[in-house]
């Protein structure tokens, strides 16, 4: 399953059935789980750890140091999990000891070309990132997220779950979950009422939401009195506590 061309280093770890394509190089201390594949002339280096079923496509590189001056060598990782897909010509880097030394890609992502994710990100499962998305450091993506190409989100900044950003976003501050943003900086546009209906969300729980978008950026309300009555609105409307712990863990403010 490895092609002649390739070179595999003699302590990587990969399933029996992993498909390495040519040219392709892969280091001493990757881990590679059952069903993946892997194209042609790709990169995967230091301490990186692939899960199952992943399809890895050509010219890729995984798992080389951050693009930070403060970097000096430490075994920091990155972790990707199963099923996911990425395409031609993606950067993935490892963490940095500044965080918790590991950049993170969860389960069921669809990562297409030319995105990169910077040192210590962290993705969840089941996003969309499109081509030319470009994550800094220290980002955190959340489940069922949709990042429209040429999105690019600055360091420190999360995407809440469900959330959407049209394709040439500029995201400076945080995005709640839910949210449709776009522009330069982003700005909200109402919820991802399309996205939750194909999620399986019931029309009672769409409509809470869109009552509790209102609340946040259609009521004139200052932002701590806005929380306070999207705390009374999720008592009887679980579906919003995700979107109020959001509130309550942001750090760099959200998107106005």
């Amino acid at each position: 399953m490895i092609h002649p061309a390739a070179i595999v280093h003699k302590d990587a770890k990969l399933a029996p059935d992993v498909e390495v394509g040519p040219f392709t190089v892969i280091g001493a201390h990757v881990e590679i789980g059952a069903g993946t594949t892997i194209g042609a002339h790709t990169v995967i280096a230091g301490r990186t750890r692939i899960g199952a079923n992943n399809r890895i496509f050509h010219h890729v590189v995984l798992g080389e140091i951050p693009q930070d001056k403060k970097y000096a060598g430490e075994p920091t990782m990155l972790e990707i999990g199963d099923g996911n897909t990425i395409r031609e010509f993606c950067t993935f880097h490892i963490g940095t000891v500044q965080d918790e030394g590991v950049t993170r890609l969860g389960d069921d992502n669809w990562v297409m070309a030319y995105v990169h994710l910077a040192h210590d990100t962290q993705i969840g499962s089941h996003t969309v990132l499109a081509n030319l998305v470009t994550l800094a450091g220290h980002v955190t993506i959340d489940d069922h997220v949709i990042l429209g190409g040429g999105t690019m989100v600055h360091q420190f900044c999360r995407v809440g779950a469900h959330a959407f950003t049209a394709g040439g976003s500029i995201v400076l501050r945080d995005v709640p979950p839910f949210v449709m943003a776009s522009g330069n900086s982003a700005k909200p546009h109402g919820i991802n009422s399309e996205g939750l209906l194909r999620r399986g969300f019931a029309a009672e729980a769409i409509g809470s939401i869109r009552r509790a978008y209102k609340t946040l950026y259609k009521s004139g309300l200052g932002l701590e009195d806005a929380k306070k009555i999207l705390r009374e609105q999720a008592a009887t409307s679980p579906e919003l506590d995700v979107l109020v712990e959001f509130l309550d863990a942001s750090q760099r403010s959200i998107i106005r």
